[in-house]
C-alpha cells in the first residue's frame, strides 16, 4: 500500500513537470499529494528503523558470545565502522550533526569508543596470531568454527580479502597468501553478488608471491599476466593450478628466538607434556604461618619448583572482581611496555615485537590495563592488605594494583618482569630497587587459550577464575632469575581479566633476607630456611 502511495506521487510529479503551468487541477492533485509525503516518509523511517532493529537484534542477540568469539568481534569492529562512516556521510545537515554528537555522548556514557581503523587492522592481525599459535585452519576461522563455538555470519571474500590486505602491509606475505586464495575461493561462491573484484584479489597475491618469490611464474608483473598467457594456449581456468611450480611461502620470522617461539606455542596448544617423576613430588598445602591464618588459612597449590611457582586457590570473591573491573574499567588504555634504554613506559602497538636484545617487554595493542589506587576504594585497599598475608612481603613499596583487560587474541610475549643489569633506569623513579615478585589474579576464566607460560621451564598454567599466581622474579641473592621468563598466550576465545602486583625489593629486608648459600631458593611461600 505504501509502495503504491510512493509511484503515485512520483507518478504525478512526472506528469506535471511539463504541463504544470497548463492547469491548476493537475497543481491542486500535486498539492494534495504532497500533503501525503511526510506521512509516507515517517512510515518508510519506521520500517526502516524496524528492519535496523531486527538486523541488530539478531547480530547483537547474544552480547558475550558475539565479543568472546574473535571471528564475530572482528565483524562486529568492522561493522560498526562501516555503519559509522554511513552516519557521518548521510547526516550533513545541522541536524545530522546533534546525532552524530548524542551518538558520541552515548557512547561515551558508557565508557565506549568509536572504533577506528587501526582496531580493525588490529583485529585482523590478532586473528592471524591466533592461527598461528593455535594452529587454525584458515577455512574454518573463515567460517567462525572455532573449537565447538560457531558464528552466525562466516566471512565473505570481501571480509578475506581485508583481512590479507591488513597482512600485507605489516609486510607479512605468508598470511598475505594464504587469505587471498581463500578471498579468491569464496568469490567463486559468491557470484553474481560479489563482495570484491577478482582483480583486487590477484593484484595482492602476484604482489605477495613476488615477495616471496620474485621468478615464480604466477609473481612475474601479475598474475593476470600468466594466467592470460596459459588462456592463449588453450587452457582452461580450473588447471591453472595444476601446472603452477609449487610456490615458497615461509612463515615469517617473530622477534623471539626461534626455538623459544616454538615452545612458547607448543606450551600455549598444552602441547609439552609434564614428566610423572616432576609431578609426584608436588603438593597442596593450608597456608597458616600469620594468627590471622589460623582462624582462615588459604590454600596453596605447589605448580613446580626452581624456580618456586604456586597457585593461591579461591583468594578473590566474585563481587570484588566486578568491583575491580567496574573502578578500571573507565581508566583502561593501550598496555605499556618498558624500553629498556629509557626506563619510559611506552604504548605498545600490535606491530611491536621486538628482539629480547632491544626491548625488555612487548605486549598485543588488544591489551588494555588500568592502575587502582590504594586509597581509591575500600576493595582495593582491603585486596592489599590480604597480598601481605599471602607473600610475607611489605606492601609499602609495591606498584598500584593493575588491572589488564585481553581483547581479540590478546598477549603479551615471553619478558622478564624484573630489569636485568644492563636495564639500569628501569624503575629509578620509584626508587624501590627491583621488582622482586610477581602476584597475578586470574579474574575471569577463557573459554580457551590465554595460558600464562614459562619457556625457560616449560610450564603452562591455565587461568582459573579467583584463583591467584604467584612467583619471585628475583633470588634471594638479589640477581634476576632468568628461569622466570614468562608470557601471556593468546585469547582464542572467552574474556581474560586479570589484576595483579609487582612487589619490589625494599622494604623486605628482614620479610626476605638473603640466604647463607647464593644458591639457596624457597619450598614454600615463606620459607626463610638458609
Amino acid at each position: 500500500m505504501m509502495l503504491t502511495a510512493v509511484l503515485l506521487v512520483l507518478a504525478l510529479r512526472n506528469v506535471a513537470q511539463g504541463d504544470l503551468f497548463t492547469s491548476i487541477a493537475e497543481m491542486e492533485l500535486l498539492l494534495e499529494a504532497e500533503k501525503g509525503i511526510p506521512d509516507l516518509l515517517d512510515l518508510y523511517i519506521e520500517r526502516l528503523s524496524m528492519e535496523k532493529k531486527q538486523q541488530s537484534n539478531r547480530s547483537l542477540g547474544n552480547n558475550m558470545r558475539l565479543i568472546t568469539n574473535p571471528v564475530s568481534a572482528y565483524l562486529l569492529i568492522k561493522r560498526l565502522i562501516e555503519e559509522w562512516n554511513d552516519i557521518k556521510r548521510l547526516a550533513g545537515s545541522d541536524i545530522g550533526e546533534e546525532l552524530l554528537n548524542e551518538i558520541s555522548e552515548l557512547r561515551a556514557m558508557n565508557y565506549a569508543k568509536n572504533p577506528t581503523t587501526e582496531d580493525l587492522t588490529g583485529a585482523a592481525i590478532a586473528l592471524l596470531r591466533l592461527q598461528d599459535t593455535y594452529q587454525l585452519n584458515v577455512k574454518e576461522i573463515a567460517d567462525g568454527k572455532i573449537l565447538n563455538a560457531s558464528v552466525v555470519e562466516p566471512f565473505t571474500a570481501k571480509d578475506c580479502f581485508d583481512i590479507g590486505q591488513a597482512a600485507y602491509n605489516a609486510n607479512d606475505y605468508y598470511h598475505t597468501v594464504i587469505w587471498m586464495e581463500e578471498a579468491q575461493e569464496r568469490l567463486r561462491n559468491e557470484m553474481p553478488n560479489e563482495t570484491v573484484q577478482l582483480k583486487e584479489i590477484l593484484e595482492y597475491l602476484a604482489f605477495a608471491l613476488f615477495k616471496q618469490d620474485p621468478d615464480h611464474p604466477r609473481a612475474r608483473n601479475n598474475i593476470k599476466w600468466y594466467e592470460d598467457m596459459l588462456a592463449e594456449e588453450g587452457m582452461k581456468p580450473i588447471d591453472y593450478r595444476r601446472n603452477i611450480p609449487p610456490i615458497t611461502n615461509p612463515r615469517p620470522k617473530s622477534g623471539l628466538d626461534k626455538n623459544e617461539h616454538e615452545i612458547y606455542e607448543a606450551l600455549c596448544r598444552n602441547e609439552v607434556p609434564v614428566s610423572i617423576k616432576a609431578k609426584s613430588k608436588l603438593y597442596c598445602y593450608y597456608k597458616m604461618d600469620r594468627p590471622f591464618l589460623r582462624l582462615a588459612p588459604f590454600k596453596i597449590e605447589i605448580l613446580r619448583f626452581s624456580p618456586l611457582v604456586v597457585l593461591f586457590l579461591d583468594v578473590i570473591t566474585d563481587e570484588e572482581v566486578k568491583m575491580i573491573q567496574m573502578l578500571a574499567t573507565p581508566k583502561l588504555r593501550r598496555a605499556t611496555v618498558q624500553n629498556s634504554v629509557t626506563g619510559e613506559l611506552e604504548t605498545a602497538s600490535y606491530r611491536t615485537s621486538k628482539s629480547l636484545k632491544k626491548e625488555k617487554r612487548t605486549a598485543s595493542s588488544f591489551s588494555y590495563s588500568a592502575w587502582l589506587k590504594d586509597e581509591e576504594h575500600e576493595i582495593v585497599h582491603r585486596i592489599n592488605r590480604r597480598i601481605d598475608l599471602m607473600t610475607n612481603l611489605e606492601q609499602e613499596t609495591s606498584e598500584e594494583l593493575q588491572v589488564g583487560n585481553y581483547g581479540i587474541g590478546g598477549h603479551y610475549d615471553p619478558h622478564f618482569d624484573f630489569a636485568r643489569k644492563e636495564e639500569v633506569n628501569a624503575f629509578q623513579s620509584l626508587n624501590t630497587g627491583n621488582r622482586l615478585a610477581t602476584l597475578l589474579f586470574y579474574m575471569t576464566q577463557p573459554e580457551s587459550g590465554g595460558a600464562t607460560v614459562f619457556t625457560e621451564v616449560k610450564t603452562a598454567v591455565m587461568p582459573s577464575k579467583n584463583d591467584a599466581l604467584f612467583w619471585y622474579n628475583l633470588l634471594r641473592s638479589g640477581d634476576g632469575d632468568l628461569r622466570t621468563r614468562h608470557a601471556a598466550c593468546p585469547v582464542l576465545t572467552g574474556t581474560k581479566w586479570v589484576s595483579n602486583k609487582w612487589i619490589h625489593e625494599r622494604g623486605q629486608e628482614f620479610r626476605r633476607p638473603c640466604g647463607l648459600r647464593r644458591s639457596v631458593e624457597e619450598r614454600f611461600i615463606g620459607d626463610l630456611d638458609s
